[in-house]
């Protein structure tokens, strides 16, 4: 009886560690921008599908909220802050809807069967990836008002960038879904 005490134990381990450790990596996607066409390019997008992908749903959404959490709590884990501020004050501006949006493309690349042909693996990731952006327009709608031009300055800039990292993404599934055996 006592072994399984210490075999959940090492569990919970386990997880909370890779939890912690998808939660430096997401903070470091964030905050690394590359050069891209019409603006700089972060990988945070790239990272919240790769941890959906490896991790599978469970602990990709557990590894996004305690991101998030990080976040409101006042750690700068966040693509502009401190410089922008930190904290609920810059969780709930204009990004807000697209971090929220975070926990549902983690949830659907991580439930979602990447043991398929390209093309559906594709299709899947751009599934995953538009809650992101369907949750960001719509707080920007809410935060600057409907009759700005929502479309423009909360989504076009960002669909080469997002492009590109779903269809890095995509040729990398088939590798990245063998991460959960070892899990």
């Amino acid at each position: 009886m006592e072994n399984i005490s210490i075999s959940n134990n090492q569990k919970v381990l386990k997880y909370l560690l890779i939890v912690i450790f998808g939660s430096v990596l997401l903070t470091i996607s964030a905050k690394i921008k590359i050069p891209f066409y019409p603006v700089p390019m972060t990988m945070q997008t790239f990272m919240v599908l790769f941890l959906g992908i490896s991790l599978g749903y469970k602990i990709a959404v557990i590894t996004v909220f305690v991101y998030l959490l990080e976040g409101v709590l006042g750690i700068p884990v966040f693509s502009n802050s401190p410089e922008k501020g930190v904290g609920l004050i810059y969780f709930t501006g204009p990004t807000m809807g697209y971090l929220i949006g975070f926990l549902l493309a983690a949830f659907f690349s991580g439930y979602l069967n990447f043991q398929t042909n390209i093309i559906s693996i594709f299709i899947k990731l751009l599934f995953s990836v538009f809650f992101i952006y369907l949750f960001g327009i719509v707080w920007l709608g809410i935060l600057i008002g409907w009759e700005k031009p929502i479309f423009e300055i909360g989504v076009k800039p960002f669909i080469y960038a997002e492009l590109f990292k779903v269809l890095l993404l995509t040729f990398l599934a088939s590798y990245i879904t063998k991460i959960r055996k070892i899990i």
